[in-house]
């Protein structure tokens, strides 16, 4: 039987879920009515578990996972999901990233690229700057040939509020190495993330 197991810091939560209660009095909510009494609990735990990446230490995560290896072709992940909160309004950001690299006598497990990604994520960003970080992470532990990553994502502050545009969708890259200097690698990564294999 599947149990989900989640553990936050009793202190931390309710010192959040304070600031949450404050919140809701402000906009006007009656704190006391029985759909919003636990509201101020649950929305510490999930900002908790929303920024939980600024606890864990994606260098860590790829070292732990290396591997001598003579390949140097193209390894590619597409379509990696990811889930972020925009700095500016503490709104959500949702999207994909693609990332390859090419190894240099290194590789890396690859659950470990999209466990980088849901670090980055894990914390209050914006797509450029989660778009380098992811890059230049994975640049320094494989110190591979090159890194290119690529993340499409839509802005629910966007969306929902501001210019309201619904079907905007925000695309940010980064290439390093062999991705940055030679064309025809950069251009067989493009084509890969577009292409549906069967």
């Amino acid at each position: 039987m599947y149990t989900k197991k989640e553990e936050y810091n009793p202190k931390t939560t309710e010192k959040i879920g304070e600031k949450y209660k404050e919140i809701l009095i402000a906009i006007g909510e009656n704190i006391t009515r029985e759909g919003l009494q636990k509201t101020p609990s649950r929305c510490a735990k999930a900002i908790q578990f929303l920024t939980q990446g600024y606890h864990i230490n994606p260098d860590e995560v790829l070292k732990g996972a290396l591997f001598q290896e003579d390949y140097s072709q193209m390894v590619l992940i597409k379509n990696i999901e990811l889930y972020s909160l925009c700095e500016h309004h503490l709104v959500p950001f949702f999207g994909k990233a693609h990332i390859a690299y090419i190894p240099n006598k290194k590789i890396v497990g690859l659950s470990k690229i999209p466990r980088v990604v849901d670090i980055f994520s894990r914390r209050l960003q914006v797509q450029e700057r989660l778009t380098k970080e992811i890059s230049e992470c994975l640049e320094k532990n494989l110190n591979p040939e090159g890194v290119a990553v690529v993340i499409e994502a839509s802005h629910l502050c966007m969306q929902m509020r501001g210019v309201e545009k619904q079907n905007s969708i925000t695309t940010t890259s980064s290439f390093t190495g062999i991705f940055l200097k030679e064309k025809k690698t950069r251009s067989e990564f493009m084509n890969l993330i577009q292409s549906k294999l069967a």
